[in-house]
């Protein structure tokens, strides 16, 4: 008696279907960017070119070299760093504990507290626009890197409190308890045995925080007119051509590839943190 070997074919079409689906997932997201680069690499008259030139044949560096010696764009670069990177240390240095304090303490009232935390994080920012107008005017806070520092902290303080509050509840209670017997104090167990175990966690908000502060806009062109305090995305919507008819098309793109190029080198580099954060707690052995 013969028996008939399974055949293969449905698998391979699975397969198949699999790796086509991904491919056009990675290129339905990566086509704007590639758009963008290969914008800010085109000569003028093939960007005007009706149609469109989707893989120009001519390349060149001048959109690059006019939006660097037209506008002051190191200076928009350290403007949007200076304000992502301290907003983005103040959430981790005022979360981090606080997240710490509703994971490990019996505080009275912490489901309000953490309902409350939770509201936050849900409530549209932008609605906060006018009554931050108003504080801005009051404190005469305008055309100041406090103006954006102190609401990106507060909008990103929420969910950094959630996000390492998660953490902190999967660290065994072995670890403080041994801490505690070898006579460190609460301060010196968070600073040198908690918070380096939830590096990861640490990096993965930071780095959601630290998106959001260099990509707003909406706080940054109204909060800030001073021409050498723009961020990099005022700075980049702002770019003019000779006329009011002509759209630097070329120029846009180009700085909107160089405020993104930081972003990039971020996420690369702090790959394989943000990989165990976002799987932390996945798998439990």
């Amino acid at each position: 008696m013969t028996t008939d070997s399974p055949s293969k074919p449905s698998g391979s079409l699975k397969g198949l279907l699999l790796t086509s689906s991904v491919i056009l997932v990675v290129l339905f997201s990566l086509a704007p960017v590639l758009w963008q680069l290969l914008t800010s690499l085109k000569v003028n008259e093939d960007i005007s070119q009706v149609p469109n030139i989707y893989i120009p044949v001519r390349y060149t560096l001048e959109h690059y070299t006019e939006l660097l010696s037209r506008r002051p764009f190191a200076s928009y670069l350290f403007n949007s760093s200076l304000v992502a990177i301290t907003s983005t240390l103040l959430c981790l240095g005022i979360g981090s504990p606080a997240a710490y304090a509703l994971a490990r303490l019996r505080l009275p009232g912490e489901q309000i507290i953490l309902s409350a935390v939770l509201i936050v994080t849900l409530f549209p920012y932008i609605l906060l626009f006018l009554g931050l107008l108003e504080i801005v005017q009051v404190l005469h806070l305008a055309n100041n890197y406090l103006a954006l520092i102190i609401p990106y902290t507060a909008i990103n303080l929420p969910l950094t409190i959630l996000v390492m509050r998660s953490f902190f509840q999967q660290l065994p209670r072995d670890l403080e308890d041994a801490a505690k017997v070898d006579g460190y104090n609460t301060v010196q167990m968070l600073w040198q045995i908690v918070l380096p175990t939830t590096l990861p966690a640490l990096v993965t908000t930071g780095i959601l925080a630290f998106i959001f502060a260099w990509n707003e806009f909406i706080f940054a062109l109204t909060f800030i007119t001073r021409e050498s305090m723009k961020t990099i995305p005022v700075a980049a919507a702002q770019i003019g051509g000779s006329s009011i008819f002509e759209i630097p098309y070329g120029p846009i793109a180009a700085a909107t590839v160089l405020g993104t190029i930081p972003l990039v080198l971020l996420v690369l580099f702090f790959q394989r943190k943000i990989i165990q954060g976002l799987t932390a707690g996945a798998v439990k052995g």
